[in-house]
């Protein structure tokens, strides 16, 4: 397969018709209905489904157009990473991150890095553990934040931040309407609960559990934040949740779970056995100072 012909691909597959395709791309319409027969038979697929007036991608189509978009991404990446390295300290930092306070974080070092670097652009990315991680082992990421714990066989990595774990409540649930920015997790007993899908967490929140001799009782798992606010907000159930900073509307309560309290740690990482570029070494170098200036303030 050759670049010119899945860039073909890619713009049949986005129109969904041939004619209108052909006038994008400045070339008469028999040569890209050959070219797109032509790679179906090099693939030994049939990758639209041809009707009167409008195609229709196949099972297979879909699943080309989603690596074929990727293929163009990584070769942009790739671009732009050789121009960093001829024109000095410029380029794009490809970072991907979970939700909760990694956004804020992650502003929180653009912001200075910017300012010895004010040539470098950044490439930001927000989605679920599985789906972060799964953009870094492609190289669509160089960076990621991401929630402990992590696979330290395969990743490269240290703590960046922390914040404690807390119940998103409906305002009119009983719990809301209590005093205090605290609730003790023995309250969530019996509750229907909102949490996040990724395993781990799940084993995690039934230990944390366990210690006061209960079981959650899991209504819902849910890989995005806002998807759990917006159940909450309804009165689905409880949502249970790493407390975010700087984020608050009236859609729902959040309290911070007690006795025992938890904390959810974040980490920054990268491929391991991957050289990162001089671009996100520096970056990388930057947050471990930025960490050790808030650390010495602290102390």
């Amino acid at each position: 397969m050759e670049f010119r012909t899945l860039h073909y691909f890619t713009v049949v597959a986005q129109e969904l018709n041939i004619t209108r395709a052909a006038e994008k791309l400045n070339m008469s319409q028999p040569p890209l209905s050959n070219q797109i027969k032509a790679l179906e038979e090099e693939l030994g697929v049939q990758l639209f489904i041809r009707g009167k007036r409008r195609l229709e991608l196949t099972e297979e189509g879909a699943l080309l157009l989603r690596r074929t978009m990727q293929i163009q991404e990584l070769v942009e990446k790739t671009r732009q990473e050789i121009a960093s390295l001829r024109e000095g300290m410029t380029g794009t930092i490809y970072l991907s991150m979970v939700e909760g306070r990694a956004p804020f974080l992650a502003a929180q070092w653009i912001a200075g890095f910017r300012e010895e670097f004010p040539l470098v652009r950044y490439n930001l990315w927000n989605g679920s553990s599985d789906d972060v991680l799964d953009r870094l082992r492609k190289g669509l990421a160089d960076l990621a934040v991401i929630a402990a714990p992590y696979d330290t066989e395969h990743l490269e990595g240290f703590p960046v931040g922390r914040e404690p774990w807390a119940a998103m409540l409906h305002p009119d649930h009983p719990l809301a309407k209590e005093p205090g920015d605290t609730i003790p997790l023995s309250s969530l007993v019996g509750e229907p609960l909102i949490v996040p899908s990724r395993k781990s967490r799940i084993e995690s929140i039934r230990r944390w559990f366990g210690e006061i001799g209960a079981e959650p009782q899991i209504l819902c798992e849910m890989s995005n934040y806002m998807d759990a606010v917006a159940l909450t907000s309804q009165g689905v159930g409880v949502s249970i949740f790493p407390q975010t900073v700087g984020v608050s509307n009236g859609l729902v309560v959040s309290k911070v779970v007690t006795q025992p309290a938890r904390q959810a740690e974040y980490i920054l990482v990268w491929n391991k056995g991957q050289a990162p570029s001089g671009l996100t070494r520096e970056f990388i170098s930057y947050v471990q100072d930025y960490l050790e200036e808030c650390q010495a303030e602290l102390s």
